[in-house]
């Protein structure tokens, strides 16, 4: 499995976002943050900063739609740019069928869960998405501290992707730090969202290398 690092740009300085992409260049995935103020207490950013990222990001956008009503936005962020959109089981009516939709529009399709949501309505359909986002912090605020129980979930997605033989990623999103990377790699993940730790670092480039040097001996083990 290879380690994937996607920084959050949740803890950018959104006065400058620009700079902060270049900042993170090598990384391998923008991690972008959108909250309605609905399904989660916070409110950050649409369509129109979606695209403009886009045309001026070094590294491909990896969205998070923390929204109501994904079957008809999720889409949307496809055709604005995206490189992969994951949209949350609880806030969409059919989680397949907007799968093969983001599929059709040439991006990657992710479905994530809650710390409280069960994984086992998804695994018997793996196949369908290219990633599994496990939150391992209650979705809308970047600096959370890892909830230590949802590593369970990871396990047993990555049992099920072990199982089943597909290609599906597995992603955590909340907490991760130099201090529980390795434990969240154990679990089985392999994309790692890291937002305060990157941003909230002296110099990001080091602070991505220093996070995938962690991860990367776990995983290959």
């Amino acid at each position: 499995m290879a380690v994937r690092i996607n920084p959050s740009i949740l803890s950018a300085d959104f006065a400058n976002l620009e700079r902060d992409l270049r900042a993170v260049a090598s990384a391998d995935f923008v991690h972008v943050d959108v909250m309605d103020q609905h399904f989660v207490p916070n409110l950050t950013l649409g369509l129109p900063v979606v695209r403009r990222l886009a045309e001026v990001s070094p590294l491909p956008l990896d969205v998070h739609l923390m929204i109501d009503d994904a079957d008809d936005w999720a889409p949307r962020y496809a055709q604005a740019g995206a490189a992969g959109v994951t949209f949350h089981a609880e806030g969409t009516r059919a989680p397949v069928l907007l799968a093969r939709r983001l599929r059709e529009l040439g991006v990657r399709a992710g479905v994530a869960v809650r710390p409280a949501t069960p994984v086992e309505p998804l695994l018997d359909l793996l196949d369908e998405f290219d990633m599994v986002l496990v939150m391992t912090v209650e979705p809308g605020f970047g600096g959370q501290g890892l909830i230590d129980g949802t590593l369970t979930k990871v396990r047993r997605v990555r049992e099920a992707v072990t199982r089943a033989g597909t290609d599906t990623w597995i992603q955590v999103d909340g907490g991760v730090s130099r201090e529980t990377i390795g434990r969240i790699a154990r679990a089985g993940a392999d994309v790692f969202v890291a937002g305060s730790a990157v941003y909230g670092a002296a110099d990001p480039a080091a602070e991505i290398a220093a996070l995938r040097a962690l991860a990367t001996p776990t995983i290959d083990a």
